[in-house]
């Protein structure tokens, strides 16, 4: 089993490395592809691309493998991955990275903040940059310089065919509608081309603690606080079980500012003056601490699951969906972030992406270690966010955990699922990018 003019490395089953390489983030994912092939150019990727073709071979593609479905991995298949095409190529007078498909985010922060630069990219610095990017891509940054699919110049982009196409707003303009939100079933992506922004390099973490049943006026008076939100800020509500409370269910609210801290403790007193806290929590850290913060939760070998919804309002009803935690030790933690800002700024129609409208995002994700409780930690999860269910208007196509159709038609408008299925058929009628999270 060979690939013409590869000159990466082909790693078989009983190959030293072939565990570690079909293993991914989320631990539930245990799948033996015939065939690994860690690229180490784009000529790579094409070689490896039309012998999977050529062997009748389903073809995943593999980057950061946060993706909690294991989509790259594929039973008996080929998985190409990108792993050694992670460069990071930055340009301070420019401000513009270029950086290689299978990068993982920590490398882009690294290499921007030399600068005193970054761009919008996600929370965890494992992640890879390829799958955030095609999916949308959300995080501190957001709401002051749009999704990190926003920020993304131009794309190289290897097609079904094998063929290397430069995507820009001016070349390919349909693909690069397509790339910027719509996932990765239109080809693989093996550089990008993000503008940078000059964040400075200090960040400031505000949370304010509550107990569950008095949070209830704390999260109205944190709602009532959107419309002044500076775009440098990030409010973000809690809820969970917390240690330095003997482990009990607490609420939280507050913010993440990026940038002058001194300017952002400024919102402080705002967020003191709601509800009764029992505590708070004020850090300052520098903004790659700050992108590194949740790596250690949120590490690989661990079994996961996640429910995410998008909320276009806060009723206080949803709130009390989101307070109704109780006491069930195996119910997830969760999450509220505010949308908005510079991710409105942009026109819905001009991206794949379908939830600009969006005012808030939940999350709620479990993790464990034993299989023989997947199902409990499951139904906790999705117990506890079917109660939001009533006040949601879609989900981010990244937190998508569970392969049915349905919660991918969730992620898309119609117009915009339709599209994207157009785009498909044209560059990839033979539907060899299946691995992904749009239903064709």
């Amino acid at each position: 089993m060979t690939i013409a003019a590869f000159e990466g490395l082909l790693v078989r089953p009983g190959d030293a490395g072939y565990d570690s390489g079909r293993a991914v983030w989320n631990a539930t994912v245990d799948r033996r592809p015939a065939l690994i092939a860690r690229c180490a150019s784009t000529a790579d990727v094409v070689s490896a691309l039309r012998y999977g073709r050529e062997a009748g071979l389903e073809i995943g593609v593999r980057g950061g493998g946060h993706s909690f479905l294991g989509l790259p991995v594929v039973e008996g298949g080929l998985l190409i991955d990108l792993s050694g095409l992670a460069s990071v190529h930055v340009d301070p007078v420019s401000r513009r990275a270029r950086v290689g498909g299978g990068a993982l985010l920590g490398a882009l922060d690294v290499g921007a903040q030399r600068y005193g630069l970054a761009t919008t990219a996600g929370n965890v610095s494992h992640t890879g940059v390829g799958g955030l990017t095609l999916g949308g891509g959300v995080g501190w940054l957001a709401r002051a310089y749009g999704l990190t699919c926003d920020n993304v110049a131009s794309y190289e982009l290897v097609t079904a065919d094998g063929d290397v196409l430069r995507v820009s707003e001016t070349e390919h303009p349909d693909l690069f509608w397509g790339l910027r939100g719509g996932g990765g079933s239109l080809g693989v992506v093996t550089a990008f081309e993000f503008r940078l922004h000059p964040v400075g390099t200090r960040a400031l973490a505000v949370d304010l603690f509550y107990e569950l049943e008095d949070a209830g006026t704390a999260l109205r008076g944190w709602r009532d606080l959107f419309p002044e939100a500076p775009r440098q800020a990030t409010p973000v509500a809690r809820v969970g079980r917390r240690d330095e409370y003997g482990g009990r269910p607490m609420a939280s609210i507050g913010y993440v500012w990026v940038g002058d801290v001194d300017e952002g403790r400024r919102l402080l007193a705002s967020y003191q003056r709601v509800g009764k806290p029992v505590g708070q929590n004020v850090e300052e850290l520098s903004y790659l601490d700050l992108q590194t913060w949740s790596d250690d939760a949120e590490r690989h070998a661990i079994r996961r699951y996640c429910k995410g919804h998008y909320l276009r309002s806060l009723p206080d009803a949803a709130i009390e969906a989101f307070l109704a935690w109780g006491n069930d030790p195996l119910r997830p933690g969760a999450r509220l972030t505010l949308n908005g800002g510079a991710v409105r700024d942009v026109p819905d129609a001009d991206t794949a992406y379908s939830h600009r409208d969006a005012l808030v995002e939940f999350t709620t994700g479990a993790d464990w270690t034993d299989p023989a409780e997947d199902d409990a930690y499951i139904g906790a999860a999705r117990t506890y966010a079917a109660g939001l269910e009533p006040y949601t208007s879609g989900t981010y196509v990244n937190t998508i955990a569970d392969e049915d159709a349905s919660a991918a038609r969730r992620a898309y408008s119609p117009d915009k699922l339709t599209r994207l299925q157009e785009l498909k058929r044209t560059y990839d009628p033979d539907n060899v990018f299946t691995r992904t999270s749009l239903p064709t």
